[in-house]
C-alpha cells in the first residue's frame, strides 16, 4: 500500500460521514468548492446533499478551465438534479466573483489539505476572504492533514511508489517544456523531510552531481553543486487546537471534526459566525 495516505484517508472520512456532514448545515444548501480539480471526492458530498434536498447548485472554482469543463460535464451527466456554475479563476478572483452573488445557505469545501500549501499568514488571509463571501450560519468543510510522527510523514512524502517525487520533479519538466530549459531529470532527485519546529514537511529537488543548466527563455544559466537543493514547496500540518485557532481567527467556529480510522487526517466543519 502506498505510503502517501492523504487522499485515501480523506476519501474514507467522506465515504463514512458525508450524510452527517451535510446534515450539520440547515436548509436547502448551495455547494461551493475552492480548488475543485476533478471533483472526484466532491461527488460524495453532492450525493449526500441530493439525498437531503431535491436539487443542488454546485459552484466549483479552479484555476484550470479544462479541469472545470471536464468535471462539470461528468457531474451533469451523473446527476440530473444538479446545476453547475463554474469559475475558472485563482482563489481570490473566484472569491471576488462569489461575493457578487446572492445565494441561499452555503456549504463551502476546501478539501485535499490544500490549506497545507499556505504558510500560516496566507492561510489566515485566504480563510478571511472566504468568510467575507459567506453569511452567518453558512459553513466550510476544511480538509487538513494532521501532525504525526516524523517517520510517517517522511515516508508519505518520500513514498516508494514515487508519487510525490514525480509531482515534484515535474517542476523541472515544465521549465524544460515552457521556458526552454535543459534540466536532465535523471540528474536530480526528490527529497522531503519534516521540520517539527515549523510543523511542516519541506520538499526539495536535489542535484545529484555538479552540473550547469541553461533556461533559454530567461537567458539564464544556473550552476549546481552536488547535493545543492531547490526548495520547491512546504506542506503545513495541523493538530485540532491549530484548526480551532485558525477558525477563531478567521470568523469561523470549529463545530465538529471527523477523522479517518487511523486518525491521520481531519475534515472539520467550521461555521461562519
Amino acid at each position: 500500500m502506498a505510503a502517501y495516505y492523504l487522499t485515501r484517508a480523506e476519501n474514507e472520512i467522506l465515504e463514512h460521514y458525508a450524510d452527517e456532514i451535510v446534515s450539520s448545515v440547515d436548509g436547502n444548501t448551495t455547494l461551493v468548492e475552492m480548488g475543485s480539480g476533478s471533483a472526484s471526492k466532491t461527488r460524495l458530498i453532492i450525493e449526500a446533499l441530493l439525498r437531503k434536498q431535491p436539487e443542488l447548485l454546485f459552484i466549483p472554482v479552479d484555476i484550470s478551465a479544462s479541469a472545470l469543463d471536464s468535471s462539470s460535464r461528468i457531474l451533469l451527466q451523473s446527476y440530473p438534479q444538479l446545476s453547475v456554475e463554474a469559475y475558472a479563476a485563482d482563489y481570490f478572483a473566484g472569491l471576488a466573483e462569489l461575493g457578487k452573488q446572492r445565494r441561499g445557505r452555503t456549504l463551502a469545501l476546501f478539501l485535499g489539505s490544500n490549506v497545507s500549501n499556505f504558510d500560516p499568514e496566507e492561510a489566515l488571509k485566504f480563510l478571511r476572504a472566504l468568510r467575507d463571501v459567506l453569511r452567518d450560519g453558512d459553513a466550510l468543510l476544511l480538509g487538513a492533514d494532521l501532525k504525526k510522527d516524523k517517520s510517517v510523514l517522511e515516508a508519505a512524502y518520500n513514498d516508494a511508489l514515487g508519487v510525490t517525487a514525480a509531482f515534484n520533479l515535474n517542476v523541472l519538466a515544465r521549465i524544460n517544456r515552457e521556458l526552454g530549459g535543459n534540466f536532465d531529470l535523471r540528474a536530480f532527485q526528490h527529497h522531503a523531510f519534516y521540520n517539527e519546529t515549523a510543523g511542516r514537511v519541506e520538499i526539495y529537488i536535489e542535484s545529484m552531481c555538479e552540473q550547469t543548466v541553461s533556461i533559454s527563455e530567461l537567458e539564464m544559466e544556473v550552476q549546481f553543486g552536488e547535493g545543492e537543493q531547490i526548495h520547491t514547496e512546504n506542506s503545513y500540518k495541523y493538530d485540532l487546537s491549530d484548526i480551532t485557532k485558525l477558525a477563531s481567527q478567521t470568523g469561523f467556529k470549529r463545530a465538529r471534526t471527523w477523522l479517518d480510522r487511523r486518525e491521520q487526517f481531519s475534515s472539520s466543519l467550521m461555521l461562519a459566525v
